[in-house]
């Protein structure tokens, strides 16, 4: 009499806990509140960011190179003058 009965909450039993067990990750599944739309727009945003970034970027380096450049043209002025006035020394009597 004890075993139709256990049999049957068996059967009633382990579908619902099986099924408990898989409610919460249905329900986080669903978490992609917004759309395709969004995620273009999302998309847009990252890629203005990242053209932002690039300039930023192009432009520090651009400095450093003028400043690079300037440097080394006056340490090339400053040798040529020493260069010059070298040889004028040695052509003077």
């Amino acid at each position: 009499m004890l075993a139709p009965i256990i049999m049957t909450m068996k059967r009633f039993i382990y579908p619902a806990v099986l099924a408990l067990a898989l409610l919460p990750t249905g329900i986080f599944a669903q978490d992609d509140t917004h759309g395709a739309k969004e995620d273009v727009k999302d998309a847009g945003r990252a890629t203005k960011e990242a053209a932002k970034d690039a300039g930023r970027a192009t432009k520090k380096t651009a400095k450093k190179g003028a400043k690079a450049t300037k440097k080394g043209a006056h340490a090339v002025a400053k040798k040529t003058r020493q260069g010059a006035e070298k040889l004028e020394d040695k052509t003077n009597p």
